[in-house]
């Protein structure tokens, strides 16, 4: 199974080479962060329709980490175009952050769509790095199909703990590798050289709920789920939250 693994990626390699050079000739990263940016702003209707249920059922637990004045303060971590925000509580002060630039101008078409939210600001920021963002300074953080993509989960989830106040919660919705026993493991091997490239440094295969469990959160509620999406390989789906 290995082999055959081995020589379908090297054949998925030989097809993506114009892709690798441009890569290789620093041309590819800003092409791809223009056309990611206008890509998720399709498809991330199409899945929220397909996981609406998954995320009014985690997102009304958001309320509940809101703090003595009952206006919840809302960290998003690679916000996108902001189709989460439907789901955030009336009031909510929303702060959002991500490396792509080019979502700004969806980003504020879901803004102005969202009346129900106060908008603070958008950083233009890894996860890896929110030093903008004060320490013990919001009571929510969400991440939706982002651990997926970043450099480093751990230091993500290190700054996730410094900006949560205590007591605060980090939500999460995440597709993750399949089990490795199954074919969809093997074909999630097989196209993830050309995938990483072409959505923006997707990673298919992370185990994202071992980032999660080493992370020094006090409570963790994680969930292995098989999200209704049409495509196989972004099915296995782990979601819930984690308290400070």
């Amino acid at each position: 199974m290995a082999f055959t693994v081995f020589i379908l990626q090297l054949a998925v390699r030989i097809l993506s080479l114009p892709m690798y050079l441009l890569n290789f000739l620093g041309l590819w990263d800003s092409i791809c962060k223009k056309w990611f940016a206008y890509f998720l702003s399709k498809a991330s209707v199409l899945y929220n329709q397909y996981m609406a249920g998954k995320k009014q059922e985690l997102f009304s637990k958001l309320q509940d980490f809101a703090g003595p004045s009952r206006k919840l303060s809302l960290l998003e971590v690679g916000c996108g175009t902001g189709t989460n925000f439907k789901f955030y509580p009336p009031g909510c002060r929303v702060t959002c952050v991500d490396p792509n630039p080019n979502f700004e101008k969806f980003l504020f078409k879901s803004i102005a769509e969202n009346r129900h939210l106060q908008f603070e600001r958008f950083l233009v920021a890894a996860g890896e790095n929110m030093h903008q963002v004060a320490d013990s300074s919001v009571d929510v953080v969400v991440c939706t199909t982002v651990l997926c993509s970043v450099a480093n989960q751990e230091q993500v989830l290190r700054e996730v703990c410094r900006v949560l106040r205590p007591g605060g919660a980090f939500f999460f919705i995440e597709h993750v590798a399949d089990k490795r026993s199954t074919w969809n493991y093997c074909w999630q091997q097989v196209v993830e050289p050309a995938w990483y490239l072409v959505f923006d440094g997707c990673n298919l295969t992370r185990e994202s709920w071992k980032a999660l469990e080493r992370a020094s959160f006090s409570k963790l509620k994680l969930q292995h789920i098989q999200a209704p999406l049409p495509c196989v390989l972004v099915r296995p789906h782990i979601c819930g939250y984690a308290v400070k």
